[in-house]
């Protein structure tokens, strides 16, 4: 989900060549979870040919912020700014406590581009 809306985040502000986007997990599930995807599908973003990748450590490195889930414990270096959001594992859970996982995502992502970029007009 974070990847998807950090996606439209930075083609909506037209950041496409200032920002990159790296997507994985520390232990990343075999598919996108079924709930996830259809909660998604609801606003209109298609991620049923996605597919999660592990992400290394030097991967992480090389970035300037990470957010977790809140499900690992990083330990990068100084210079990257970790983000912990802390949200709970949709999988497994009914489709109203996805549609707010979906939301609290959606706004954290925004806050941070907002942060980073100033509000988007």
């Amino acid at each position: 989900m974070s990847t998807a809306f950090a996606e439209r985040e930075r083609e909506r502000r037209g950041l496409e060549d200032e920002v990159e986007i790296v997507t994985g997990g520390t232990h990343p599930a075999d598919s996108v979870h079924d709930e996830v995807v259809e909660t998604m599908a609801e606003i209109g973003m298609d991620l049923a040919d996605r597919q999660p990748r592990e992400i290394s450590t030097p991967a992480l490195n090389e970035c300037d912020v990470v957010a977790t889930m809140g499900c690992s414990t990083l330990e990068l270096e100084a210079d990257v700014e970790v983000r912990d959001w802390a949200l709970p594992d949709p999988d497994g859970q009914d489709q109203e406590r996805v549609r707010e996982i979906r939301e609290q995502v959606e706004a954290r992502v925004s806050a941070l581009f907002d942060e980073w970029f100033g509000p988007a007009e």
